[in-house]
């Protein structure tokens, strides 16, 4: 069955799963069985474009059943409207708004022989099969799912670099194959392709490929159960003599005269070799015990959730959240070998690196929150990611835009590695040195492209001359405001003046007479014919939103924003606004713009602090009631049950700190603006045995308001936390009620600023 817990299914008798979730809600979930809150199906429907599959914490290795690819809602290769599957790749993306990855396809398959998918309309023209969710099993660490057309239950688990495959055949021997498909990925065209067996039981190869990445590379290597009586190799439906190929189509087939009762594999991959994969397969799963891997697979994920646990009378938020966690430890992921070996953007091999190598960095959309939940609750692999940001910055000239797999995709606006890296070393990462940080970010800062030569020689970017001219302008500002504090803490201060002044440029956008941010034409008038509502997907000045989105996007500078609007009653009046006004987005309008409330648009990043900002002008109460709002409406525990593409994380990284109680609206500053609980009580388990206790008293769905806050035992007046108060360990205390108090955060002195260094 499509499993939400590991001992019952979905279609478990309603009288059975009502008292299993009281059972479940009447006492905190035991650490070692915090997997069974983890729905791995919510974000597979819709538009949430969520992995599904075997994999451990920021794993290399994704491993999990693939469909036909039919456009956007199979960016992560499956979908959960779909049917067919094609097999079982071992690279996947979760929750992007762009498709690549899919290698090394297996499948496998009873009767004759057959090299091809086939296609959506005509299945039995090829080795695809009908399946059904009713026999699909999910959890952390593990997926199975019957193949109909072929009776085999095909198991899935994994290491960080190994896909563990067991497949167990029908009774009866029929002929059987199983083929490894190096034609097949999602959306991409593979530039080239190998594969060799080395022995009866080992079979080595590549797949190089060219999509949203300009260039991949994927080395692997396959070990048998058994020995393999027969192994052909094809490109496209040719049969290439011997026992290896190389081709744009090539297809590796396992053929047995009678299928055996069980086959497993074990595939390896790296970025650098087939010898290095086949010896990640070495160091990571040298047994054949499927059973003990998926075990410690499950331990690992058990290890990564408890270092956030929560206390919770609803178990459908409770399964929200742990799922939520789940998904934001996905990304990014390891880009090296067992050995430390990886190759960089400018195709290099870096031996035995003294880091961890990562890659898919979705910095666009992670800076904003779930970089500062890696900085809570995973702080030892933030310096590994630092670095290997750094270290690709020295590689291809410039920070990573969006990275994957060894490649610059150069998607989506600004240089957000730059707020990483600042809130990385401000909140002082080990490891990180100060003077090297400011020396990547500054020359990223300094490049030509992307609009920057205007924003350096005019001091902003005119609208006739660049696309998306506004997003990149509000970007660029909350980057270089992230520079200007680094460097302020390093005594730079000529560095911190001139990037502190490029942080303000936003305001020549702010157009007083209609109160939105708005385009600039070179002559430095507004930009007509003017449209809050419409939005053209990349070709007028915002990217996927539109004005009533992105005049709110100054979270370096809410005060500076509250001044251009006069006053704080006129701000909130305005932003009051946001949540209730209608409009068409127009028909080219980006499918990203989702979650609406009013045109607040929850579905896409760039509103994800916009909740929070009524704290700045003294109204915390009303940060509170939308948050909470937010919370219910925008997650579910379905599989449509995220409001928009998840993103690497952050739709979930969004949830997981505003249901804890705070957010990070500007995580360069070191602080977290108090929102609304959603656990009754929530402990993060930080470095050196310490821990940080959120306890929510009075909490409940109709009581949203925070009445009064005690930080370790004493009143806590400030409508936001520091992050070196909850690194030092301690207990918030938060007194909830069904009505607002207006003075909670009312006073200046209590507010949210822009820095707290």
């Amino acid at each position: 069955m499509a499993q939400r817990f590991p001992f019952f299914s979905k279609s478990t008798a309603p009288w059975l799963t009502a008292v299993l979730g009281a059972g479940l809600a009447a006492a905190p979930a035991p650490a070692q069985t915090l997997t069974s809150y983890v729905d791995p199906l919510i974000g597979t429907g819709g538009h949430g474009h969520v992995f599904l599959g075997a994999n451990v914490p920021f794993g290399a290795v994704q491993l999990g059943p693939q469909n036909i690819f039919k456009g956007w809602d199979w960016c992560s290769g499956y979908h959960y409207s779909d049917s067919l599957l094609t097999g079982f790749s071992h690279t996947h993306l979760s929750g992007t708004g762009c498709s690549d990855l899919g290698d090394v396809l297996i499948m496998p398959y009873t009767g004759p022989l057959k090299t091809d998918k086939g296609q959506q309309k005509a299945p039995h023209l090829g080795y695809l099969s009908r399946y059904s969710h009713q026999r699909e099993t999910t959890r952390p660490g593990y997926y199975a799912v019957t193949l109909d057309d072929y009776g085999i239950r095909a198991e899935l688990t994994a290491t960080a670099r190994v896909g563990f495959h067991k497949y167990t055949f029908p009774a009866g021997g029929k002929e059987a194959h199983v083929i490894i498909d190096l034609k097949e990925g999602i959306d991409n065209k593979t530039t080239d392709a190998y594969i060799e067996q080395v022995d009866p039981q080992t079979f080595v190869g590549y797949r190089f490929s060219k999509g949203w990445a300009p260039d991949r590379r994927v080395y692997f290597a396959i070990k048998t159960s058994v020995p393999v009586p027969q192994f052909a190799v094809y490109n496209e439906a040719q049969r290439l003599a011997g026992k290896k190929g190389q081709g744009l189509a090539i297809k590796g087939v396992f053929n047995f005269a009678k299928a055996p009762g069980t086959l497993l594999l074990k595939v390896g991959i790296s970025p650098v070799s087939g010898a290095n994969a086949l010896a990640n397969i070495q160091a990571e799963a040298p047994g054949w015990d499927f059973a003990q891997v998926e075990k410690a697979a499950d331990a690992r994920w058990n290890q990564e959730l408890g270092k956030v646990t929560v206390e919770t009378t609803d178990a459908v938020n409770r399964r929200i959240f742990y799922t939520s966690l789940y998904h934001a430890l996905f990304a990014p992921a390891l880009f090296n070998d067992a050995n430390g070996d990886y190759r960089g953007t400018d195709k290099k091999v870096y031996a035995r690196a003294p880091f961890q190598n990562y890659t898919t960095f979705s910095l666009w959309d992670t800076y904003r929150a779930e970089q500062s939940l890696f900085t809570l609750a995973e702080p030892e692999r933030v310096n590994d990611m630092m670095q290997s940001m750094l270290a690709i910055g020295r590689q291809q000239g410039k920070l990573p835009i969006w990275h994957l797999m060894g490649s610059e995709t150069n998607t989506m606006v600004g240089y957000s590695a730059v707020p990483a890296l600042a809130e990385a070393y401000l909140k002082g990462t080990p490891g990180l040195d100060g003077s090297q940080v400011l020396a990547a970010i500054k020359a990223t800062s300094l490049r030509d492209d992307q609009g920057l030569h205007y924003l350096k020689t005019m001091g902003f970017i005119p609208a006739d001359k660049e696309g998306e001219s506004v997003a990149k302008a509000m970007e660029y500002a909350i980057d270089d405001w992230s520079i200007a504090q680094v460097a302020k803490k390093l005594g730079r201060l000529d560095d911190y003046k001139t990037y502190s002044a490029r942080a303000l440029y936003y305001k020549k956008y702010f157009d007083p007479r209609t109160g939105f941010m708005r385009g600039l034409t070179t002559d430095g008038k507004f930009q007509l014919p003017f449209s809050p509502t419409q939005s053209i997907h990349r070709q007028n000045n915002y990217t996927e939103g539109n004005a009533w989105q992105y005049t709110w996007l100054v979270p370096h500078d809410v005060p500076g924003l509250i001044g251009l609007f006069g006053s704080d009653a006129a701000f909130v009046q305005k932003l009051d606004s946001l949540f209730v006004v209608q409009g068409s987005l127009g028909e080219s309008a980006s499918p990203d713009i989702s979650g609406l409330i009013g045109m607040y648009a929850h579905g896409n990043e760039p509103s994800h602090a916009t909740t929070y900002l009524y704290a700045y002008a003294g109204q915390q109460w009303k940060t509170a009631e939308k948050v909470r709002q937010v919370l219910r409406e925008m997650y579910k525990d379905q599989p449509d049950g995220i409001s928009g593409n998840e993103d690497c994380g952050q739709m979930s990284a969004w949830y997981i700190l505003s249901s804890l109680g705070f957010y990070p609206v500007s995580p360069s500053s070191g602080a977290y603006v108090l929102g609304s609980p959603l656990m009754d009580r929530a402990t993060i388990r930080l470095a050196q045995g310490k821990t940080f206790v959120v306890n929510a008293k009075n909490n409940g769905p109709q009581n949203p308001y925070i009445q009064s806050a005690a930080l370790n035992g004493r009143p806590y007046a400030n409508s936001y936390l520091l992050h070196r108060d909850i690194m030092a360990g301690g207990t918030l205390e938060l007194t909830m009620g069904p009505r607002p108090n207006p003075a909670f955060g009312a006073a200046a002195a209590t507010r949210p600023r822009e820095t707290y260094q």
